[in-house]
């Protein structure tokens, strides 16, 4: 059962960690884009392989086919991260940390739901305008990066500054930058 992310217990185990910046999340959400454009490029790469093997695009080189393999790679990526080390490779480098709203790690079950959760909210809503008012590709792209901003901006809106698909999901990012110590002591002696 997913903890109610506004009970009490939940802030009262999550009072004392920080919740990082919201420049920051979208910093790591950049940095993640671009790590996946690499990795989406390999279901490509392997259609160019066939093809030029086989002089046959196979039924599998489809649109519809690649973006399917590209959704199911994406969720195998985002699932085993957030619910082995509660942090994929673009969280590790900015510091942040996925958890429950209670501060516990994730399950597989939770994982998966935030990121069905995640794609619904970050990527559904632009690519349905998108389909139904028949825009170019660029108009396609400039209507997902506004609604990526505006959807970033409703995070302001939430008491502990978490996206809504966290407060659906029950989970929270948190920051977990090393503590710095002075590399000097202040007082002489």
């Amino acid at each position: 059962a997913m903890t109610l992310p506004g009970s009490a217990g939940a802030n009262a185990a999550v009072a004392g960690v920080a919740t990082p910046s919201l420049l920051r999340r979208m910093a790591c959400f950049v940095y993640e884009a671009t790590l996946l454009f690499g990795l989406g490029l390999v279901p490509g790469v392997i259609g160019a392989l066939f093809f030029a093997q086989t002089a046959h695009a196979h039924p599998l080189q489809s649109d519809a086919a690649l973006r399917i393999f590209a959704l199911l790679f994406y969720g195998v990526y985002f699932v085993w991260f957030w619910a082995t080390r509660g942090q994929t490779l673009a969280m590790q480098t900015w510091h942040i940390r996925l958890v429950t709203a209670a501060g516990e790690p994730l399950s597989q079950k939770r994982a998966l739901a935030r990121y069905a959760a995640c794609c619904l909210a970050w990527f559904v809503p632009a690519t349905l305008v998108a389909e139904v008012a028949h825009l170019t590709p660029a108009q396609s792209l400039m209507a997902s990066a506004i609604y990526i901003v505006a959807y970033a901006l409703l995070a302001l809106t939430e008491p502990t500054h978490q996206f809504w698909h966290d407060r659906l999901c029950g989970t929270r990012l948190v920051d977990v930058r090393p503590s710095r110590k002075p590399l000097v002591s202040t007082s002489m002696r």
